[in-house]
């Protein structure tokens, strides 16, 4: 009897002994490891290094609270995630900024300028393109109608798509977009081909008062700061503002190609965009848009040469439309950590530009002022009725 309970209770001890172990430690995949679904799933939703120090309204935000941002079904999103404290942080998707111009022009030297500080003070990735058109119409109707609440995305704008908008009647304007910074400003030049006949500024608006259409222009598109100049300029000296032969251009690049061929008797441009033709000997500066001469600069301003006239150019960033408050609080905090690293302060020394940094409403007030002078501006040199 006694051998018969141990033969059946010893198996049974075993199995029992068995079934406590798998319970205690159960193996979620082979070897042990997990299953391919699982691992999927913890590492879209775990706070990386990167995600940790993504855009945050706060530099000190914590990202022990979760800083990545959100995700379904293991996919990370590309909207903004709270963090314990209240910051808007994001995730770890490129920032791309647009360049609503050819490659080559202002918009898109200063976007590329912007770059690599943004993505110093961010430790992301930042990526540029290019959507030319109109002015940067075409760029911003698809920004906004694109990226509507998508706080990665940027774009560049300015007084040349504020004017262009007006120009073009265009059915998307800035008030459809998130203002977030003004950037710089940058003075206007008049410049021929070294072998032109015109020596000096007062040559040439001789001509164009004689006869306003013998003379063709190469700038920017209609309605830009170069458009704008060059009727300012005809007001000034009591010629037709209607009779200007002013040839837009998409993107400086291709303004600075017509002026260089001699496609056009002469050419406005932001200075940084002719500079180095200028001193390269291909171009001849006439004068420079400026309140003051320019130091190191052997150039007349337009009023030192006799015309009443002083415009600067300057350029911001916009968010899309849609975006909540504090994504734009983050995304305004990185635009100012960015100001402050060197590779922003070099671009500034490097391309001549002046400092112009104003930020969230200081901007939205400024576009506002800005919108509403250049209407004025254009009305009476007949570019918009």
């Amino acid at each position: 009897m006694y051998r018969m309970i141990r033969f059946i209770a010893l198996p049974l001890l075993v199995l029992l002994l068995l079934a406590a172990c798998g319970a205690a430690g159960e193996p979620t995949g082979a070897g042990g490891q997990d299953s391919p679904a699982t691992a999927a799933s913890t590492s879209a939703n775990a706070p990386s290094a990167a995600a940790e120090s993504s855009i945050t309204a706060s530099a000190v935000a914590s990202a022990s609270a979760g800083g990545a941002a959100a995700s379904t079904g293991g996919t990370t999103t590309s909207g903004a995630a709270t963090t314990a404290g209240g910051s808007a942080t994001f995730g770890t998707q490129p920032i791309n900024i647009m360049a609503p111009a050819a490659p080559g022009g202002g918009w898109d030297q200063t976007a590329r300028a912007v770059q690599p500080g943004l993505a110093a003070a961010t430790n992301q990735n930042v990526q540029v393109y290019n959507v030319p058109g109109a002015g940067g119409t075409v760029g911003l109707a698809q920004f906004v109608n694109d990226h509507r609440g998508n706080p990665n995305q940027l774009m560049m704008t300015g007084l040349v798509m504020v004017g262009a908008i007006q120009t073009n009647n265009a059915p998307v304007d800035l008030t459809q977009a998130t203002p977030l910074a003004t950037l710089t400003t940058e003075w206007e030049a008049i410049v021929v081909p070294t072998n032109s006949k015109y020596q000096n500024l007062k040559e040439l608006m001789d001509d164009f008062k004689a006869n306003p259409s013998a003379i063709s222009w190469g700038g920017g598109s209609a309605g830009s700061t170069d458009h704008v100049l060059v009727g300012l300029l005809a007001k000034e000296v009591g010629a037709d503002p209607s009779k200007i032969n002013y040839i837009a251009h998409s993107g400086g690049g291709e303004a600075l190609s017509a002026i260089l061929s001699g496609a056009v008797s002469a050419g406005v441009s932001g200075l940084n965009e002719v500079r180095d033709q200028v001193q390269a000997g291909q171009l001849r500066l006439l004068g420079v848009s400026s309140d003051e001469r320019l130091e190191g600069l052997d150039a007349p301003t337009v009023t030192e040469a006799g015309y009443n006239v002083t415009l600067p150019n300057w350029r911001g960033i916009v968010a899309p439309p849609d975006i909540s408050a504090e994504e734009r609080a983050a995304m305004i905090a990185a635009l100012e950590r960015m100001h402050e690293t060197p590779e922003w302060q070099q671009a500034l020394e490097k391309n001549g530009w002046n400092d112009f940094f104003r930020t969230g409403d200081e901007f939205t007030s400024f576009l506002q002022e800005e919108t509403t002078r250049l209407q004025t501006v254009l009305r009476d040199i007949g570019l918009v009725q």
